[in-house]
């Protein structure tokens, strides 16, 4: 839990925190930090570079200065270290694919109130939204498991499997890694069609033709097929309500061997439901989206895993830095 006092000050700072996140996804979206990349260059610069109004770039120049996310020298802009390492677009830190998933986010956000009245979604789920919004949001999670997975998967014993599924995986970034940490492991993605130009993408660019594979489905809707020794389920449980995802940790536990391995990584709630704070604001992040996704609990998700069949289940010391776990049972 978040033990600082609450105060008038604190209060008005939270309140107003988004002027802050519109500034940084507006620098995104236009494209700013990459325009500037490793140059020094003038408000009037970045404009004309960018097609923009001088004297609006200049004032969002500034205020990017005033975030340190910028340096300024006399008339002159430049990237801090972060914002070269994580805001470039060439860079392989880039963040800014997730940072416009928060950008779609917003709109919805702002409509919290009618989401907590009604206690249906006020937007679209972002993996069957358009095209751009689908885009950000399978890249954006291919941002965050690239900062993510290389530390996540040396985490993880895998030695002695040779098969792993990835359900709902995405462009397939865990999956690529576990191979990577593994020698002997080949791995399948099985996610929605419409996700298969991304995972085939990140799939060639690690070099990985030959040990990742993608099947095409719903994993709600269709059988999985084929048995491993692992089954990954990262971020996927939070977008369903209790029998839906009884339903998906029963179709990954029947594609197991006898003795094969369940992960389960998303971000997990305590027992009482009342934190951490991500955890819990992310289940009202659900709420405005799905019809009846939300965060569990680790004793919610144990249960699942008890009820798919799973003999016993632990939580790993792993923590991420948005309170992100994961549990591992087996079969």
């Amino acid at each position: 839990m978040d033990e600082q006092e609450w105060n008038a000050g604190r209060l008005l700072e939270t309140s107003g925190s988004y002027w802050r996140a519109c500034a940084l996804h507006a620098a995104v979206k236009l494209g700013v930090f990459s325009v500037l990349g490793d140059e020094e260059l003038t408000g009037r610069d970045v404009a004309r570079e960018l097609s923009a109004d001088a004297r609006a770039m200049t004032m969002l120049l500034d205020a990017l200065t005033a975030m340190n996310l910028l340096c300024k020298t006399g008339d002159q802009y430049s990237n801090a270290a972060a914002s070269r390492s994580l805001l470039v677009k060439s860079s392989p830190q880039y963040v800014g694919h997730m940072i416009m998933h928060h950008h779609h986010l917003v709109e919805a956000w702002s409509r919290l109130d009618e989401a907590v009245m009604g206690g249906k979604p006020v937007r679209a789920r972002a993996s069957f939204d358009d095209e751009k919004v689908r885009e950000s949001f399978l890249m954006g999670m291919f941002n965050n498991a690239m900062n993510l997975a290389p530390q996540l998967v040396k985490e993880i014993d895998l030695s002695g499997r040779h098969s792993l599924l990835d359900l709902g995986g995405g462009p397939g970034t865990y999956a690529i890694h576990f191979c990577m940490q593994n020698a002997d492991l080949k791995a399948t993605i099985f996610d929605l069609p419409t996700t298969r130009p991304f995972a085939e993408k990140v799939i060639v660019q690690f070099g990985m033709a030959g040990r990742v594979g993608f099947v095409a489905g719903n994993y709600l809707e269709d059988s999985i097929g084929g048995t491993y020794d692992v089954v990954w389920l990262s971020h996927i449980l939070h977008a369903e309500g209790p029998e839906e995802c009884h339903t998906i940790v029963s179709k990954a536990v029947s594609a197991l061997e006898p003795g094969g391995m369940i992960l389960v990584h998303d971000f997990i709630l305590n027992d009482p439901k009342d934190g951490p704070p991500f955890p819990a604001l992310f289940s009202l992040n659900m709420l405005l989206g799905t019809e009846r996704g939300r965060s569990y609990s680790d004793a919610e998700i144990k249960a699942m895993l008890a009820r798919a069949g799973v003999r016993r289940s632990q939580r790993l010391p792993f923590r991420g830095p948005t309170d992100s776990g994961v549990i591992l049972g087996v079969v």
